[in-house]
Parts: structure tokens; sequence; C-alpha cells
């Protein structure tokens, strides 16, 4: 069989992202639709190395006939939207926060959780996860199998481009006005962010956190088990592309080194790079355009028993948004879901 897909948001950096990845893996596609704000109708977005489509306008657009639709338009156009996608009989994909907590909707990582996908028929929308949350656990999945997690405590270092593409702009302009003695503006971002790095990603929460920290928190537990608790420090840094995390993972059982990176090294979805010598572990830089979560510097914590410390990068766009939306689409077809 082959499916109408529709990607909205398509002319944002997730939504050109995503329309790659359905033409890199070969998803079995009838027509393909990309679909945006009415500002960016008509305009035209690459499909594979040769197709070209037209933008289509997202509020005008008619959803019945469509199969699947992969939604990362921001929260707030996914909450007028993915319902009436859904009402249509769409099958939709939401890349945004919208929906990730709503308890009829599941919320995927298919190398974690692939099993709750099947409950999607409840509201027809399937909730992907924050980037950040995504690539951590993919890593914890494993272990979590090996040891039972108890605690984790995560500091990221998350690249612009989680914050679109403005924010990717915002960073060229500062540098460059950094080397010519130009002006620094400040638009998408709270502080400078060229050769900075800004503590603080999405709004600040009452007790101190921000929601970027508390959506780690709630969709970790969500996603892979509600005992696991969860305490993050989520940093803005000035990087295009990739999210790294350093990880502290308590379990609740004994857990060796050895034992961790068997784990690690036959799990879907992780590439492990651990050498302890110079250039043996993955950067930012490294991950982009990739698929894997990359897992360095595994290491016992001296000061907690039963505990670990590990590196985690990931391309924010690929695994983090676009890839994983995907591969929840194929577990719909292969398992014939999307009926």
């Amino acid at each position: 069989m082959s499916y109408r897909v529709a990607v909205v948001g398509a002319t944002g950096n997730v939504g050109r992202e995503m329309l790659q990845t359905l033409a890199e893996r070969e998803f079995p596609i009838k027509e393909v639709i990309a679909v945006a704000s009415t500002r960016s109708a008509g305009m035209e977005v690459s499909y594979g190395e040769d197709d070209v489509l037209k933008v289509r306008d997202l509020d005008t657009f008619d959803f019945r006939g469509v199969d699947i639709a992969l939604f990362s338009p921001g929260a707030k156009v996914s909450a007028v939207h993915a319902p009436r996608a859904a009402a249509a009989g769409c099958i939709v994909i939401d890349n945004t926060s919208q929906f990730r907590m709503d308890p009829d909707v599941p919320l995927v990582v298919p190398e974690v959780n692939p099993d709750a996908i099947a409950r999607y028929k409840k509201r027809n929308i399937i909730a992907n996860p924050n980037c950040s949350t995504i690539q951590m656990v993919v890593a914890l999945k494993p272990l979590h199998d090996l040891a039972r997690i108890k605690r984790v405590v995560v500091s990221t270092y998350q690249s612009v481009s989680g914050a679109g593409k403005e924010a990717m702009d915002e960073l060229f302009n500062q540098t460059r006005a950094i080397y010519t003695n130009a002006s620094i503006n400040r638009e998408r971002f709270t502080k400078q962010i060229a050769f900075n790095c800004i503590p603080h990603i999405d709004v600040f929460m009452p007790d101190g956190s921000t929601k970027e920290e508390w959506k780690m928190q709630v969709e970790t537990r969500k996603i892979l088990d509600p005992d696991i608790a969860v305490s993050a420090t989520c940093v803005r840094v000035p990087v295009f592309i990739g999210h790294a995390e350093a990880v502290n993972v308590e379990f609740e059982n004994p857990i060796s080194e050895t034992e961790a990176l068997g784990a690690l090294r036959g799990a879907p979805g992780i590439t492990v790079i651990d050498h302890r010598a110079d250039e043996g572990y993955v950067t930012q830089i490294e991950c982009a355009g990739e698929d894997s979560v990359f897992v360095s510097r595994l290491r016992a914590d001296p000061t907690q028993p039963n505990t670990l410390s590990m590196w985690i990068v990931s391309d924010n766009l690929r695994k983090g948004a676009a890839l994983n939306a995907v591969q929840i689409a194929e577990h719909l077809v292969k398992h014939e879901l999307a009926v």
C-alpha cells in the first residue's frame, strides 16, 4: 500500500527535515502534500532530490483523504488544526508540545515504547516528545531494562535550531556582528547567544524551573516509567544543530560499566563511541545529519552507589523531531494500524 501524507509546517526547520526524511527512507508515498501558514502558501519546498512541492494554505486545507499528517507548526496552531485533521480521518503525528501530556494521546519514541502507538484511536493523534527528552530516553531504555532507574540528573546543551530558523539566523548575525564590530541585536533570545550560554529555554514555572526542564521530567515519566525522578537544567548554547546532554543516572540495582556498555551497544537507535582518549567521544558538530543517538564518556560515579554518568548527543532536527515522527508513521504502516 501507499499513503497520502501531509507535512504541516513544511517551511520550518522540522517540516523541511520531515520531507527530507520521508524521501530518504522511501516511505510508501502515494502523494505528499506540503502545508503551512497563509503567509507561506505558494512557496516551494523540496521533496527528495528532484521533486518540488507548492505549499498549500493550512487554514483552507481539507484533510479528508489524507492518511497521515506530520505536524510541526507550533503548539497553538496544532491545537486548532490537529483535531480538525483527526476528525477528517487523518492520523496526526504531532511534533509540538500541545498534546504530549493528554492522557488520551500516546507519547511515543519507537525504540522505547512502540506498543503505545496502538492507543492513538481515542483522539487519532500521536505526540512526538520534546527533542531533548527523545535522545535521553532512547539511551535510558536499555539501562532501565537492565537495572531499573531511580533518578536522573541531566544538564542539556541545546542548539539554537531547536528555537527555529530565526534563532539560527540570530546566532549567525550576532557572530558576524562581533567580528565586524557592528551592533548586536537580540530578538529570539533573552541574552546574547553568540559566544554565550543561556540557562533559560521556554518560560519560567512557579517553582523556578523552566518549561523545557518540566517537559523533560514529565515526558520521561510518561514514556519510560512514572516512578523515575528527573532533575533537569536546560541550557541554550551557540551551536547551530545538535543537542548534547550530561546525564547522571542512579539505579535501584548494581550495574557495571561493562554491562551498561553492552546493553547500549545492543539497543536500537544507539551508537556507542566511547574511547578514553583524545577525540574518543562524539560532539554536536559530528552528530548533525545523523540518525543515531550517540553515547560517550560512560563511567561510574564514585560519589554514589549504583550510579553512572554519560554524555548523549543527537541531531535535534532528525531523531529529536522529524525522524522520530517518520518512524512512528513507519510503525503504523508496518503493523497495519493506519487503516
